[in-house]
């Protein structure tokens, strides 16, 4: 006898067994499972891609956009990753013109390294994107993404569709970011030039590295005292100009000066010194642009703190503690005095003004110098490895016989 089939009433087709549909669904849910894990990880991948690139976007328009201190972490974590291998060759010695000649690539070396972080991060963001939008793998993604990013085109003979948006942009990106670092070269340098302008003048005057009291006692030898609040309102106008291109570029804190006894943060601090000794010494004297100049300067230092994220009092107390002691301020005045330079008032009237003045501004400047490592002059704290104080070198006072 023929075997009986049973008949789907629905359809009329012949049904099959409880073992053969369960097989069925089975195999049914091996396919859409993989269709399913597929979809979901490229959606997460897109997802990561569009991430990595409004990061760098965000990064890009802080450092190179926007003129207002910037804090970009991308930026700042590439600066500080390629600081450290100089900083370590550089705390291995105690020779300042050694240390000096070793951390002066750091700070370019730091912008070309931050314009391939961007480009590297923009290739990874795009190919995540080109891997999402297309179903490419990601050699493919990569090679597609970079082909468009810089412009080469060796990949172009793919399929099109989705990927042209994303290439598009690619291209335009890859375009965009350099050439806003090219003209942000240009700024840069223009900024470092006019600080380094005052700096040398400096130089010239006083000798290197600077000291407030060498300051007066230059300017007082060469009859100049009279003249020494040009000197305060060129520092002031300096200050705020510096302020201004320090925050909004802060790569050109490590930026240092062509001469390795020169310093344009010890040369502010000897500045700012000598104005406060002008007020605690000589109160007869005009006092006005030796204020300013304080309170440019000390806003200068607070201001490129708050942008390196350095805290700080904003409200010290005239008594407040200085790292500066009583006896290194003896020293300094005696070589005041013992150079010409006329006071009139004691060592102990004066110190309370001279600290009071000095509160505002010595625990910034004394950090800042030492996270760049300045020229060990007087007065200007310690740094990471010890090494010896540079005194400054002045001209010579030479006549014929």
């Amino acid at each position: 006898m023929a075997p009986r089939h049973r008949q789907n009433h629905a359809c009329g087709d012949p049904c099959r067994d409880d073992g053969e549909a369960i097989l069925m669904h089975a195999d049914s849910d091996d396919l859409v499972r993989p269709k399913s894990v597929e979809f979901a990880l490229r959606e997460l991948l897109g997802i990561l891609g569009a991430a990595v690139l409004c990061a760098v976007v965000w990064s890009v328009l802080l450092t190179l956009v926007i003129p207002r201190p910037s804090r970009s972490r991308l930026n700042r974590s590439v600066h500080w990753v390629v600081l450290q291998p100089f900083r370590f060759l550089a705390d291995r010695t105690s020779n300042p013109a050694i240390k000096d000649k070793i951390l002066a690539p750091a700070a370019p070396v730091a912008i070309l390294a931050a314009l391939l972080s961007w480009l590297l991060s923009l290739l990874v963001g795009y190919a995540l994107l080109e891997c999402s939008v297309s179903g490419l793998d990601l050699r493919a993604g990569f090679e597609e993404a970079g082909s468009s990013l810089f412009t080469l085109g060796f990949a172009g003979d793919r399929a099109r569709g989705a990927l042209t948006v994303v290439d598009f942009f690619a291209a335009a990106s890859g375009m965009i970011i350099i050439g806003l670092q090219v003209g942000y070269l240009p700024a840069l340098y223009g900024a470092y030039a006019r600080r380094e302008t005052e700096v040398t003048l400096l130089q010239a005057r006083t000798g290197t590295p600077s000291w407030g009291p060498e300051i007066l006692v230059r300017y007082a030898q060469v009859d100049l005292l009279d003249s020494i609040d040009q000197l305060f309102r060129d520092w002031e106008r300096w200050a705020a100009d510096v302020s201004e291109s320090h925050t909004s570029y802060p790569a050109l804190v490590q930026f240092r000066s062509p001469q390795p006894a020169r310093n344009w943060l010890i040369a502010l601090l000897a500045v700012l010194d000598a104005a406060s000794l002008r007020l605690a010494l000589n109160p007869s004297q005009a006092q006005a642009h030796p204020r300013l100049v304080l309170r440019g300067g000390y806003v200068c230092l607070r201001e490129i703190a708050q942008s390196r994220g350095i805290p700080y009092d904003p409200d010290p107390k005239p008594d407040g503690p200085l790292d500066l002691t009583f006896e290194q301020f003896r020293r300094g005045i005696d070589h005041m005095t013992a150079q010409g330079y006329e006071i009139e008032r004691t060592l102990e009237e004066a110190w309370p003004h001279f600290r009071g003045w000095r509160v505002n501004y010595e625990g910034l400047a004394y950090r800042l110098a030492r996270d760049i490592e300045a020229v060990p002059a007087p007065w200007s704290g310690s740094r990471r490895s010890p090494g010896r104080e540079m005194l400054p070198l002045t001209p010579k006072d030479r006549r014929p016989a």
